[in-house]
Formats: C-alpha cells, sequence, structure tokens
C-alpha cells in the first residue's frame, strides 16, 4: 500500500532501473518498490509499460516520453510533497545513458531525498539473448561500453576508432542509426571486415526481440532487412562466435591445477602451450550470420 507524504517531510524520489524490457528482469527491490508507490514516472519511449503493472491501483502513473529535463524534475519534486515514495522507471540502468545527474542536482536543490536502484543493462542482456560472453580468457578481459558522437559529442580521445583500436569488445549503445559510421570506425582501427558483429534489438522484450548475426561489411544490410532502425544494442567483440570453435583456453578458476582457498589443486599444471591452438584470428573467427526473431 502507497503511503502519504508529510508536508513538511517530502518523500523519497527512487531512480529504479527497469532493466532491458521484460518485467520479468526488474530487480526484487525494483519490483517491491513500484508495489509501494505513490507515483511512478517512466520513459514511455524506452520502457515497457507492463513494469508498472505491480503499481497500486490509485499511483499516478505519467509517461515522460513528451516532457523536458526540467518538467521531468518539476513533475518529481510536486509528486514528493505528496506521496512518501516516487519512483523514476528508466530503461535499463539508471547510470548509463539515463542523465540520472542532470535529474538529481535539480532534486537536491529542492530538498528531495533520492536514492537509485540499478537494472540490467541491454549490453548485458543482449549478450544473454545470443548467448555469448563478453570476455574470454586470453581472448579479452575488456568491455567498453560507448556510443558513436551524434548530438552528444565525445569527450576528446573517445571516438570509436580510437576505443576499437584496443580490440575488446564493444558494447555501443543508442548508435544504430549510425551503424555505417560504426562499421567505418572498426575497419579504420584494423578489424577484419570478415570479424564478425551482432546486434540485438529490443532484447528481451517478449515478442520483439530480434537477434542479427553479421559480419562488419554485411551488418548493416541485415539491418535494413530487418527493419532494425532503433532501441537496438550493437556489439562488436573478438569473442563473439566463441560456441562454435572447436578449442577454448579455458579459464584458470576453475582449472583442476590451480589452487585457491576454496579447493586444492589435483593435478598438475600444464601451460597454454599444450592446448590445441584457437582460431588465428579471433576478430574473424567463423560464425553463423542470421536474423533469429524471439
Amino acid at each position: 500500500m502507497k503511503q502519504i507524504a508529510t508536508t513538511d517531510k517530502p518523500g523519497t524520489v527512487w531512480f529504479v532501473g527497469a532493466g532491458p524490457g521484460d518485467p520479468d528482469l526488474l530487480t526484487v527491490k525494483g519490483r517491491d518498490l513500484i508495489a509501494r508507490a505513490g507515483a511512478i514516472l517512466f520513459a514511455g519511449s524506452l520502457v515497457n509499460e507492463a513494469a508498472t503493472r505491480w503499481a497500486p491501483p490509485d499511483c499516478v502513473i505519467a509517461d515522460s516520453k513528451e516532457m523536458t529535463l526540467e518538467q521531468m524534475a518539476t513533475w518529481l519534486i510536486v509528486q514528493a510533497h505528496q506521496h512518501q515514495t516516487v519512483i523514476r522507471l528508466q530503461t535499463g540502468d539508471p547510470g548509463l545513458y539515463g542523465a540520472l545527474i542532470e535529474v538529481v542536482q535539480s532534486l537536491d536543490a529542492a530538498g528531495i531525498a533520492v536514492q537509485v536502484v540499478p537494472g540490467v543493462s541491454s549490453a548485458m542482456a543482449s549478450a544473454a539473448a545470443a548467448v555469448e560472453s563478453l570476455t574470454l580468457p586470453e581472448i579479452t578481459q575488456t568491455v567498453i561500453l560507448t556510443r558513436v558522437e551524434g548530438r552528444t559529442p565525445m569527450p576528446e580521445g573517445e571516438s570509436l576508432e580510437e576505443l576499437a583500436s584496443h580490440h575488446t569488445t564493444l558494447c555501443i549503445f543508442l548508435s544504430i542509426t549510425l551503424l555505417g559510421r560504426v562499421t567505418k570506425s572498426l575497419i579504420a582501427a584494423g578489424w577484419s571486415p570478415d570479424a564478425p558483429i551482432l546486434v540485438v534489438h529490443k532484447a528481451s522484450w517478449p515478442e520483439q526481440e530480434k537477434i542479427i548475426r553479421g559480419t562488419i561489411s554485411t551488418i548493416q544490410q541485415l539491418c535494413r532487412e530487418a527493419k532494425v532502425a532503433s532501441q537496438a544494442m550493437i556489439i562488436a567483440s573478438p569473442t563473439l562466435g566463441a560456441r562454435q570453435w572447436t578449442t577454448l583456453i579455458k579459464s584458470k578458476l576453475y582449472d583442476a591445477s590451480f589452487t585457491h582457498r576454496f579447493r586444492r589443486a589435483s593435478v598438475t599444471a600444464t601451460t597454454n602451450a599444450d592446448a590445441a591452438p584457437l582460431p588465428p584470428d579471433a576478430n574473424s573467427a567463423a560464425t553463423p550470420y542470421s536474423i533469429e526473431s524471439l
């Protein structure tokens, strides 16, 4: 049951990560907050409205897709003076491309308490949908979350070409309409045109998710054919397609020769030179190229 705030002590505004789309991927804490919320402001252009289904019948629910930043902040402040629990329900995780601090500054100035509940990012949901790992031993241990420069400029040293030069996993947000620029930047950074690339549209959204596999040279056409032009995660990584590799260098943590505080080594250690080799160029490792709808 929702609680009404007193006039002398406003309620708390909770920034809750709604996750990538499937309402069942909300955290338990986020769902419980929704169940007692007096007011919810959700990003209707990105958040599945089904995520509000746990709200009380008399909860005030508004869609922010036509609001400016100032209007959103004002709405939250007004509701916090009327309700003990107010929620800003955001896509993915509030700390990633969510204008979190911009809104929080206005709430701080108004004396409104703020809390944040993390959510599942579309980057993780996209990898999960495609059954891909973003890291692999001795292939890459680094994941870069980034975007292509559009109306929001990128800071110096953070162009996609510069980041791609590390040849690690790249999870590229908010850039599907600039996919041609993405592929050009990857090639300029030394990636093979035949390197696998993954695009996932509406990861985890029931009956709307599309998984598109291709190469840097084919992915743009495949996305056109699939009519994917919004709400898509682009993943470029030397790990893509590893499920089909005939050999892998295994994690040392689970190796029988590895000792840690919970388990003693049971066999003599071997070197990676004893393992069968990986594909000669992981950036162009074979992978199926297709469009999958779930």
